[in-house]
């Protein structure tokens, strides 16, 4: 009876871990892995211009002694600037460098957040917000004219009042125009709301009522 309990334990261990191990890698890219290349390496030298040493001196003055660290995200922009847009790795070293930190901190953090963009890109960086709000009102549309010739798909990018929209570098273009549409309505029509709001005091008892 060991044996049966023993087989059918192992047996369901097997199923289990099997479903963990095997999570499929299909669309990975190289978001979360660094491979060396003629224009990023670690060989490549990388030091902040004089204009932007009083800017890193400016920003770590905000922070006070022992929470340095704080100033990581506006370094790594800053370095990503400079660059012409995009972030090489020995930048992401010249951060860590600064803030005393192990690098793989600055990795963390650069391979984390979507605004850091790893390889070079070219002088507009488009980026199509698909999120819900702008997808309800004809984002697809507007991806698929641009995806002809990049690829700009990126989530919310916190402007949905004004959906649909998308960001070229570091300017926003909101309720982009769409044939036909009246103010921000979804691409189908309204679904709800159809209807005239009620007035003041709709539902309450007579008694109430002033």
């Amino acid at each position: 009876m060991l044996s049966s309990l023993r087989t059918g334990v192992q047996g369901v261990w097997r199923a289990a871990s099997r479903s963990i191990q095997t999570s499929s890698a299909l669309q990975h890219d190289s978001l979360f892995v660094h491979r060396d290349t003629p224009e990023d390496n670690p060989d490549i030298p990388f030091e902040f211009s004089e204009a932007n040493k009083k800017r890193v001196e400016a920003l770590l003055g905000i922070y006070p002694e022992g929470h340095k660290r704080g100033a990581m995200i506006p370094l790594l922009d800053l370095a990503q600037r400079q660059s012409g847009g995009w972030l090489p790795i020995s930048a992401m070293h010249k951060v860590a460098e600064i803030l005393n930190l192990p690098r793989m901190r600055v990795y963390e953090v650069a391979t984390f957040y979507t605004m850091f963009i790893r390889r070079p890109i070219g002088k507009y960086h488009i980026q199509v917000c698909t999120t819900t709000p702008c997808w309800l009102r004809g984002s697809d549309a507007i991806l698929k004219a641009l995806t002809e010739s990049t690829q700009c798909h990126v989530e919310c990018l916190g402007a949905c009042v004004n959906a649909p929209m998308i960001q070229v570098n570091d300017d926003y273009y909101l309720a982009l125009h769409r044939s036909g549409r009246f103010a921000s309505e979804p691409l189908g029509g309204l679904t709800c709301l159809t209807e005239e709001p009620t007035g003041p005091g709709y539902g309450l008892q007579d008694g109430l009522k002033s």
